[in-house]
């Protein structure tokens, strides 16, 4: 998925994530912060807070994107399968079980395809989970196209650990594209009724209004339409006050209650 030029200046003039320094409550990258993170991204996905579980799961949600797999939610319809499994190519060039699904891979980017895949890439796949290459390339894809690019944008807004998530699980879910329901799109729409606090804003309003736009977003695709994951899990820590994401942490997705000591 494409990082937009303001993203990509971003990203230049931010403090590399892995970098040495003070780590707070409020630093998703923080190790214990970021494992809070994947654990509630996974009760969404997954239904569980075991996060390094999903490394084998593969199925397709019928969303438009084929199959959605791994820990975060690769798909084989958007483009970040495909990145990973050429990562995981590179990385283990012999006796890689996955490679030969690349010419695949490619064709049905951008679709539901599952041509040239079916009936074997699924078990392939559960194979390779077992590789702690392909579970290291995993955590990889999703650092580099996810979360890190997400956490440097919160930083870069002003936002603690709360924002910092509710970026981070945006860019999972909706990408950072061009489209109007993704990252970039649902924080300009929010631009539109407050401003984040490098702007001057409020970072409870900011917080507020990207909540919306982000619910907004998610309502235009049936396989999102339950909004869940913000109304009965980021806006209770909000309304809470809880900017820092402070456990303990009590919330619900899908009607299922989950919580972190």
């Amino acid at each position: 998925m494409k990082i937009t030029a303001w993203l990509t200046a971003a990203l230049v003039a931010a403090v590399t994530l892995t970098s040495t320094g003070t780590a707070s409550a409020s630093d998703l990258a923080e190790p214990r912060m970021k494992d809070i993170a994947m654990q509630i991204v996974s009760s969404a996905e997954n239904s569980s807070l075991n996060w390094r579980a999903q490394f084998g799961y593969i199925e397709d949600i019928k969303d438009g994107r084929g199959y959605t797999a791994g820990i975060i939610g690769f798909c084989s319809g958007t483009g970040d399968m495909l990145d990973l499994v050429e990562l995981y190519a590179k990385r283990k060039p012999v006796a890689n079980v996955l490679e030969k699904y690349l010419p695949a891979l490619r064709k049905v980017n951008g679709t539901d395809s599952h041509e040239g895949l079916d009936p074997t890439f699924t078990a392939d796949w559960k194979t390779a989970a077992r590789d702690w290459i392909f579970k290291d390339s995993q955590e990889s894809e999703r650092d580099r196209v996810y979360f890190n690019p997400a956490v440097t944008a919160a930083k870069l807004d002003g936002l603690r650990a709360l924002g910092q998530f509710a970026y981070y699980d945006t860019f999972v879910v909706h990408g950072n594209g061009d489209d109007r329901t993704s990252f970039r799109s649902i924080r300009n729409r929010a631009l539109a009724h407050a401003k984040p606090p490098t702007m001057g804003g409020s970072e409870t309003a900011w917080l507020n209004a990207f909540m919306d736009a982000r619910v907004w977003a998610m309502k235009q695709e049936p396989a999102h339409e339950d909004t869940s994951r913000i109304d009965t899990a980021q806006r209770v820590w909000l309304r809470a006050g809880n900017l820092d994401l402070r456990t303990p942490l009590r919330w619900k997705v899908y009607g299922e209650s989950f919580e972190i000591k």
